[in-house]
C-alpha cells in the first residue's frame, strides 16, 4: 500500500493549502513525526516549516500516533461524526490536539477545483448533482438497513423486540426484589 501514500500525502496537503488558519495551526509542530494506522495502511509523515506534510523518517520514533477503526471508509461516507470520536491518539498531546482539530474541521471545496477544469457554471451543476446523489445513496442505504433490521425483528424472529426485552428486564427485577423479601422472611424465622 505505499503507492497509496504520495496520494494521502498530496490529498492532505491539497486540502490543508486551502485552509490558511489550518497551515498556520501545523506550523507550530514542524518536524513533528506522524503515525497513521489504519488496519490495511500504514502511514509516517512528519510536518515541515510551512505546515505541509511529507513522507516521514521511519527510523524515527512518531510524536503521534493515530489509529483508524476498520470501518473508517464506510464511517467517513455515511456518519463522520462517529469516525472522529473512534479514532485513538497517542503521543504528545498538544501535537495530537491541534492536529485533531485540523483533521477534523478541514474541508474540501470540490467545486473550486471543479471550476478549474470545467468552468464555474458546469462546476456547480456537477457539485449540486453530486451532492444530490449523495444524498440519495445515504438515504437508500439508511432505509435498506432500517428494513433489514425490520425483518429480523418481526418477520424472521432473529432479534428480540425492544419493548419485550425492556418487560423482560423489568420482570426480572421485580423477582429478584420478591425473592430477597422471601429471604427476609425466611431468616427472621
Amino acid at each position: 500500500m505505499e503507492v497509496l501514500n504520495p496520494i494521502a500525502i498530496r490529498a492532505l496537503n491539497h486540502l490543508i493549502q486551502g485552509e490558511s488558519w489550518a497551515q498556520a495551526r501545523l506550523i507550530a509542530h514542524s518536524g513533528a513525526q506522524l503515525r497513521i494506522d489504519s488496519g490495511f495502511f500504514v502511514l509516517q509523515l512528519s510536518i515541515d516549516e510551512r505546515g505541509l506534510f511529507h513522507v516521514g523518517d521511519k527510523a524515527l520514533q512518531a510524536d503521534v500516533s493515530i489509529s483508524l477503526p476498520s470501518d473508517m471508509p464506510a464511517r467517513f461516507l455515511f456518519n463522520r461524526d462517529t469516525l472522529f470520536s473512534s479514532v485513538k491518539l497517542g503521543g504528545s498531546a498538544d501535537i495530537a490536539e491541534s492536529l485533531a482539530f485540523v483533521l477534523r474541521n478541514l474541508h474540501w471545496d470540490a467545486e473550486a477545483d471543479l471550476a478549474q477544469l470545467v468552468g464555474d457554471i458546469p462546476a456547480r451543476r456537477i457539485a449540486r448533482l453530486g451532492q444530490t446523489l449523495a444524498t440519495a445513496i445515504q438515504d437508500a442505504v439508511g432505509r435498506v438497513a432500517e428494513n433489514l433490521s425490520e425483518y429480523a425483528v418481526e418477520e424472521a424472529g432473529m432479534l428480540a423486540v425492544s419493548s419485550d426485552v425492556t418487560a423482560f428486564g423489568s420482570a426480572v427485577s421485580c423477582l429478584r426484589d420478591d425473592v430477597g423479601r422471601l429471604e427476609k422472611r425466611i431468616s427472621r424465622l
